[in-house]
């Protein structure tokens, strides 16, 4: 009797092992057809942006970063909108105001940053219209890590300084944008050595507000407006609240005297 009680509670204690083990590869095929599907997802996603000009959020529209974050937020000086969730630059008294939804880790924004970021700016210093920036941090939910906020929360520290050298970092930002399947910018040491080519930007506020993650809060709340903007793609580009068609049909950005011809259209349109 003895032996068999013992007996007994091998073979329960084994098969409870079993079901352990059998729960746990169950528990691991299903995380793995969820971590692929995300990945087809965000390829498909990555390939369309190639001919429509833009990179959609992959749950269209949404974002686990659209709740407000809990950590007590540190709002950069020089910004606008709700809560400080508007980054502006230009002249406050502009006639026009282009609105600009952007992700750091976008490729597709780095593109039309490449061919007419220079004209975007120079519009926007000449007084033509003010710019405003609505930051999404989208694609680090959709490809993964934390490149986005990490480099929106440095942006932060550049826009503490000035509008100026905000701007001045987030073309640094772009003329130096990983792959997007490569998280560079989730490194602060590289983020501080691309801050090294603004002018000016180094200094020990500076680089401790960008090695402590002073402004990521701030980064997760502006990333939580821009989801919430119902705007569901970047880059998108506004002028006056008219959605500027700024890439053709093989996902190619207008040449920058064809956006400012289409700048000068929609501009005198309002009058």
């Amino acid at each position: 009797m003895p032996t068999k009680k013992t007996n007994s509670k091998k073979t329960n204690s084994s098969s409870a092992r079993d079901r352990v083990a059998a729960a746990r590869e169950r528990e691991r095929r299903t995380a793995t057809r969820r971590r692929n599907a995300v990945i087809a997802l965000t390829a498909a996603v990555v390939v369309a942006a190639g001919v429509g000009g833009s990179i959609a959020l992959a749950d269209g529209g949404s974002s686990a970063k659209a709740t407000a974050p809990s950590a007590a937020v540190t709002v950069p000086a020089n910004t606008s909108g709700p809560g400080g969730t508007v980054i502006v630059y230009g002249k406050a008294d502009a006639p026009n105001t282009l609105d600009v939804y952007e992700d750091f880790r976008c490729p597709i924004c780095d593109k039309l940053e490449r061919t007419d970021g220079a004209t975007i700016r120079q519009l926007a210093d000449d007084g033509t219209y003010k710019i405003q920036y609505h930051m999404g941090t989208f694609l680090d939910d959709n490809l993964g890590g934390s490149g986005s906020v990490t480099a929106l929360a440095a942006a932060g520290a550049a826009l503490n300084e000035s509008p100026a050298k905000y701007e001045a970092f987030r073309t640094v930002l772009y003329a130096n944008q990983p792959d997007e399947q490569n998280d560079g910018f989730a490194n602060t040491d590289t983020l501080l050595a691309l801050a090294s080519k603004v002018p000016g930007l180094r200094n020990a506020a500076f680089d401790a507000a960008v090695r402590n993650g002073t402004y990521k809060p701030w980064a997760e709340k502006v990333g939580a407006a821009f989801s919430s903007s119902g705007v569901t793609g970047t880059p998108t580009v506004l002028l006056n609240g008219t959605t500027l068609t700024l890439f053709d049909n093989s996902g190619n950005p207008v040449s920058p005297a064809q956006f400012e011809a289409l700048v000068r259209q929609t501009a005198a349109a309002k009058k």
